[in-house]
């Protein structure tokens, strides 16, 4: 693993302290790995289709809407149109969870949030926040001047897991908030009714737009581990139930399994990106999904 890469790990970045210098030493050591610039066209919006004619870029040809008219179809852009976008932070109770070892969710969250923060204000793109327990706690606007990026990492520092979610609630309040067409990227452990989640999703895509979604997760949530009795507990409403080994680890896998596919699905269906991240993920590899996801969006 390269020095760099070791030093991007989570559990280390912790020790520092310093948000800041964690959002700085994530997107230098992310960019100097970089062999080529992911980051052209990315300031820009689609504007239109027309007719590709030779010596276009064949890298702008819109090959769903070539398949849909039997054409071949070029996007124009809006040069002038710098990217608005919003984070959108789950800071609820269950955000708290973590392994032995591992960082809380929430903090994960924070450095990705700050990391995509200081990239996007580097990019000249606006940048904005939303602070999610059970409604819209706290929400700054987007804006790409450099003196923004104080503000929102000292709204990022100062979060703590508490209170339920009605995360649903709180994109369906965001998606009045903006009418300019914006991108917003979810991050959260997204413990809701799949259902509930994707309308609300649906509803920003309804406004044209764009989403990503993050689902934050501790490995240990993936599958129960190996062991003997467990007592589960609801951070959120403190509920306790015990599971007893085999059969209840089986059942809670195929659960959790359904649980997710459900959410991909809805995602899929209404052209989100869904990408699941585990607390143990290196921050430029979840900086790289995230660029990745940028240029299939644009």
């Amino acid at each position: 693993m390269p020095v760099i890469s070791k030093f991007l790990d989570p559990t280390r970045l912790a020790h520092l302290g310093n948000l800041d210098l964690i959002a700085r030493l994530v997107v230098e050591g992310y960019l100097r790995g970089l062999h080529r610039s992911p980051y052209r066209g990315f300031s820009v919006e689609f504007a239109e289709h027309r007719a590709y004619t030779p010596g276009d870029d064949p890298r702008y040809v819109d090959w769903r809407a070539t398949a849909r008219t039997d054409r071949l179809l070029v996007k124009e852009f809006e040069e002038e149109t710098n990217l608005r976008a919003v984070l959108v932070l789950d800071a609820s109770a269950s955000m708290g969870f973590a392994g032995e070892g591992d960082i809380p969710k929430l903090e994960y969250a924070v450095y990705l949030a700050a990391s995509l923060a200081l990239l996007l204000l580097r990019q000249r793109d606006a940048v904005g926040l939303a602070v999610a327990r059970e409604g819209l706690a706290s929400y700054i606007p987007p804006r790409s001047s450099r003196r923004h990026l104080p503000a929102l990492l000292a709204q990022l520092v100062n979060l703590a897991p508490r209170s339920g979610t009605d995360f649903a609630a709180t994109l369906l309040e965001l998606s009045h908030r903006l009418r300019r067409r914006a991108l917003y990227i979810v991050l959260s452990d997204l413990y809701q009714p799949p259902a509930q989640i994707i309308t609300a999703l649906a509803a920003l895509r309804g406004q044209k737009h764009e989403c990503l979604v993050f689902h934050l997760l501790n490995p240990l949530e993936l599958e129960l581990p190996h062991r003997g009795e467990l007592i589960l507990k609801d951070l959120e409403s403190d509920e306790c139930i015990t599971l007893v080994p085999g059969i209840a680890r089986r059942d809670y896998q195929r659960k959790f399994a359904a649980y997710q596919k459900e959410l991909r699905d809805g995602c899929l269906k209404h052209r989100i990106d869904y990408e699941m991240i585990t607390t143990d993920t290196l921050l430029e590899d979840a900086l790289g999904k995230y660029l990745i996801k940028r240029a299939r969006l644009g």
